[in-house]
């Protein structure tokens, strides 16, 4: 399993975003489109990690290409794939493991890897505030409920021990 995950989010120009996940054996960078309600997926994806379903899956869009998340829960832990298809208007019904290109992957504990996103929402939210994300975002508001529910769901079921984790 790879360890030392790092994530983060930011708001670049208006409608846009650039994400970065790394662990400490590779790193996956790209920029996505306001198309979707990218950060809220995200969230809700992570969230619905702490279900008894074995995986999530969402996608970004990236005109004409899509970005899709893959994660596969592995007891405690989570296989992270991120693949990478050409046109995203034919390739949301393909397979995921065929007609895509894997641009990384990894294994992370649950706590780990939410914690990481978790961190970046509120890392954006801080920086921009509601009205902010809003401007920069154009065509969906931050995503309060889903970054409020996958806190609570964190706090709940991992043994976080980040600081900012215990204090509730």
């Amino acid at each position: 399993m790879a360890g030392d995950l790092q994530f983060s989010w930011e708001l670049t120009g208006v409608g846009g975003a650039t994400y970065r996940i790394a662990d400490d054996a590779s790193e996956h960078e790209t920029h996505i489109g306001y198309c979707t309600d990218a950060l809220a997926d995200l969230l809700y994806a992570m969230a619905g990690l702490y279900e008894e379903s074995s995986g999530e899956r969402f996608s970004f869009d990236r005109e004409p290409m899509e970005t899709r998340w893959l994660l596969r829960r592995q007891g405690a832990n989570v296989a992270i794939h991120v693949f990478e298809f050409p046109d995203g208007g034919t390739s949301w019904g393909s397979p995921d493991e065929t007609g895509g290109t894997v641009l990384w992957s990894s294994t992370q504990s649950r706590g780990v890897l939410c914690h990481a996103v978790m961190e970046a929402a509120e890392t954006v939210l801080r920086v921009h505030g509601e009205a902010g994300y809003q401007e920069k975002w154009m065509r969906h508001p931050f995503p309060v409920a889903a970054l409020q529910d996958l806190q609570r769901l964190h706090r709940r079921d991992d043994d976080c021990r980040h600081e900012q984790c215990r204090e509730c």
